[in-house]
């Protein structure tokens, strides 16, 4: 969702993007397909997301994620907690960036790694100091298995092959592991269930969780090329993209018939168009995105984060009982 208008004007592949990285061998255009596909899913489920996220499908892989976060402001439990907080309302840009880098890092280095393993450690801190069920938690891992899925499916230039989807649900459930998350499911069937069962259940409307919602698509419309449009296009372009049932639980207004055709259609065409492109020989990481603005003079990840000295739930839960 995150600057999604982005590759849809950047549509013509430029000099340098055609010409081969120095030293590197020109590809195929499903040969990383070709290459996902000769890897265990069980193994090497680590080498596998990383081809997709950051070389096969680095943009749309992005905007997938960035969805899937958003999705779980729905939930009011969680859109709740994250109002409360004051980060995602007072500090949104900060926030988009730690959560961008520290899975980033965890991506690139790898699970067990030294920088993954701080980026874990750093993740379970934040999640810690906040009273979260180990439902909500499993529903958030749940989208990010599930949405990149959903969002090839519908907008890639290719879907994602039953082998690499295996691959990618492998790596969020040890992800999820490595988290303390309890009875993950075994199979990405398993994580779909989970994530439509409990949107069915949960979604719901909160004005706390709208005001998240709304500061996220206000920081959305300041992403380059977003910023030269105008807010109330870029907010219809992505609000064309969400189905009904997210935006009921927001109070957010149906977008056109018309809104919608245009803008998943130019998603597709912008697909169709990317066949014909040349393969990424160099991975991009989320750290090299023009989104991430919040350390120009770098960063290191055990500083990434919030570092709460309470838990914002139960002070709101406090609140409502004085309240009642």
């Amino acid at each position: 969702m995150l600057s999604e208008l982005q590759s849809v004007v950047q549509l013509t592949p430029t000099s340098a993007a055609r010409r081969p990285v120095p030293g590197s061998v020109q590809m195929k255009r499903y040969d990383l397909r070709s290459r996902t596909d000769r890897l265990d899913p069980e193994t090497d489920y680590e080498e596998m997301s990383r081809i997709l996220a950051a070389q096969e499908f680095p943009w749309d892989i992005n905007q997938a994620l960035s969805f899937a976060l958003f999705r779980t402001y729905a939930v009011p439990s969680i859109g709740k907690l994250l109002f409360s907080t004051g980060e995602f309302t007072d500090k949104v840009q900060k926030r988009y960036d730690d959560t961008s880098l520290i899975l980033d890092a965890i991506l690139e280095h790898g699970l067990s790694s030294t920088e993954g393993r701080k980026s874990v450690r750093r993740m379970n801190q934040m999640h810690g100091s906040y009273d979260i069920s180990n439902e909500d938690m499993l529903y958030v891992l749940a989208t990010f298995v599930v949405t990149p899925v959903r969002w090839l499916d519908e907008y890639g230039w290719r879907k994602m092959t039953d082998n690499e989807i295996v691959g990618s649900t492998n790596y969020y459930r040890h992800l999820g592991r490595y988290m303390n998350i309890k009875d993950t499911p075994d199979t990405y069937e398993g994580f779909v269930k989970l994530l439509d069962d409990y949107e069915r259940e949960h979604f719901s409307f909160d004005s706390g969780a709208r005001a998240v919602a709304d500061s996220t698509l206000d920081l959305m419309c300041t992403f380059s090329p977003n910023n030269l449009a105008p807010k109330a296009l870029v907010k219809g372009f992505a609000f064309a993209l969400m189905d009904d049932h997210l935006l009921d639980a927001f109070h957010y207004k149906h977008p056109s018939t018309a809104m919608r055709v245009v803008s998943r259609g130019a998603l597709k065409v912008r697909a169709r168009l990317l066949r014909f492109f040349p393969v990424r020989t160099k991975r991009k990481f989320a750290r090299e995105l023009p989104n991430i603005r919040s350390y120009p003079n770098g960063y290191k990840v055990e500083d990434l984060g919030t570092f709460p000295t309470g838990c914002p739930v139960k002070h709101l839960q406090a609140d409502q009982q004085a309240q009642a």
